[in-house]
């Protein structure tokens, strides 16, 4: 077995006993099942067109949000903002943690390259992304079933191709997000640091700036290809059913321009990642 692999494997042991990492994967999944669909379903069976947790969408659109069809654009809705910040801290945490707890220090001096683990970290990390965004899938699919199953509506399962699209999209935001994580957890050498930083960076910096950018046009084009505004712009063009405003969901990028976007910066933090610690002192 080569050293990446090792660290791989090393890396799913470690992640595999770790409370935090399946604290903030059932995390996910249980906001993106209850504001998709139980908030959802609970404004439409009120009756209530005008509630704030619909947005004032009449209830045949509410029900076609949940409809088995719709889950490849409806399950991508909430990672653009709050799956990515979840995601992001989990990526901050696995590197960050190594530097507060003096593991990295060990293994890197006494183990196999820092190229071979940081990198096996690394496949790590999107190994359980891909996996995180094919459970929420299923989940979601579970959930919409049983809800047409009860309003007696047609139980129709997406296309093939919808929902292809849906897991790239998925894996393609979640993926950028917690290789930013990484990076941020390099940087800063440590969890809570990195944490902090990053939910700044995804909460409140980006907004801001787009805020900025709608009065003083010369910084629109920095603000237009942001990591939130690519992953933003991802989710929102899934969209097909007419929806409310949701946090995070933008439509300023096309979808092949946004799936580029993401894939550069994905790109960019894993190399930088890399390159921060290879060429770090450790001491």
């Amino acid at each position: 077995m080569t050293d990446l692999a090792a660290s791989t494997m090393a890396e799913f042991g470690r992640l595999r006993r770790w409370p935090a990492f399946w604290i903030i994967l059932g995390s996910w999944i249980l906001m993106n099942v209850t504001f998709a669909y139980i908030f959802t379903y609970l404004a439409y069976t009120s009756g209530d067109a005008d509630s704030r947790m619909s947005d004032g969408l009449p209830p045949q659109l509410l029900l076609q949000q949940m409809a088995p069809s719709a889950v490849p654009e409806t399950f991508t809705q909430g990672m653009a903002l709050f799956g990515g910040a979840l995601v992001l801290i989990l990526g901050a945490l696995t590197l960050g943690s190594g530097y507060g707890w003096g593991t990295w220090k060990t293994v890197l001096t006494q183990g196999p390259s820092r190229m071979s683990t940081i990198g096996g970290s690394l496949i790590a990390l999107a190994t359980v992304v891909v996996s995180l965004v094919c459970v929420a899938f299923a989940v979601d699919l579970v959930a919409a079933s049983t809800i047409a199953a009860v309003e007696s509506q047609p139980i129709t399962m997406p296309g093939a191709a919808e929902t292809a699209h849906g897991i790239l999209a998925g894996v393609a935001i979640l993926g950028m997000w917690v290789l930013a994580g990484a990076l941020i957890g390099t940087l800063a050498r440590g969890p809570a640091l990195a944490v902090g930083l990053g939910l700044v960076w995804v909460l409140v910096v980006e907004n801001l700036l787009r805020g900025v950018a709608s009065i003083f046009d010369p910084i629109r084009l920095l603000t237009d290809h942001l990591p939130g505004t690519a992953a933003g712009s991802l989710a929102g063009a899934m969209r097909s059913v007419e929806a409310g405003d949701t946090p995070g969901v933008l439509d300023i990028l096309s979808r092949s321009e946004s799936l580029v976007a993401l894939g550069a910066y994905a790109v960019i933090f894993a190399v930088a990642t890399l390159w921060l610690v290879r060429r770090r002192d450790l001491s």
